[in-house]
């Protein structure tokens, strides 16, 4: 079988009003099955009547009171309480005193996981993107959004307000779509800038 390239993913969103979010049951699974299934979805931001979107190509898996790498290892605070349930909510923090990441909770509530989004393919709003980006529209989707601190930036994604954000509900601010698209063979590789559980298998892309 070929290997499966985000390249070759549908660049366009002439259906997007006919995709659907995911529902709550989606999310409510383990954070490793949670995230190969989010590849090849769709992330949506809605700003000021316009729609961002950007299909997410690469994710990583974090998975809570058995992860020393996750930010609910330690046990539940105010500010992580979002990964602990319920599902399909947006968890944002803010990391080097410069970038937001986001992550989507998993797992039924109570039981704290969580997937990281660390790369999209941009599909629309590209301009908008790339203004918030600071950067020209022209550039390639890597420095568009292929980053967590990158995509947040590019879809204006702030701890603010957007932490806590349910994201399966069609009225959403953030929104994650499903437009049937199938993305194929997925890639997992350890995960990238931890110091702990650095050998886990845990990060799944699509090149």
């Amino acid at each position: 079988m070929p290997r499966s390239s985000a390249a070759a993913l549908p660049t366009s969103t002439q259906h997007l009003s006919d995709a659907t979010p995911l529902p709550r049951g989606f999310y409510q699974h383990n954070p490793e099955q949670v995230a190969k299934s989010l590849l090849g979805k769709l992330l949506v931001r809605s700003l000021e009547g316009e729609e961002l979107a950007g299909r997410i190509i690469e994710v990583e898996a974090y998975l809570g009171l058995a992860d020393p790498a996750a930010h609910a290892f330690a046990g539940r605070t105010e500010r992580n309480a979002v990964l602990f349930g319920p599902p399909g909510f947006a968890y944002v923090y803010f990391i080097y005193g410069m970038y937001y990441c986001l992550n989507f909770s998993c797992q039924p509530e109570g039981h704290a996981g969580c997937v990281l989004i660390r790369a999209l393919q941009p599909v629309a709003g590209i301009n908008t993107m790339a203004m918030l980006r600071g950067i020209p529209p022209t550039s390639p989707a890597k420095a568009l959004t292929g980053g967590p601190g990158k995509l947040c930036q590019a879809l204006d994604i702030t701890r603010l307000a957007h932490n806590g954000l349910d994201v399966t509900q069609s009225t959403s601010a953030l929104r994650v779509l499903d437009d049937g698209v199938t993305p194929g063979r997925i890639e997992a590789t350890p995960r990238i800038g931890i110091r702990k559980a650095q050998d886990r298998l845990l990060r799944f892309l699509l090149h």
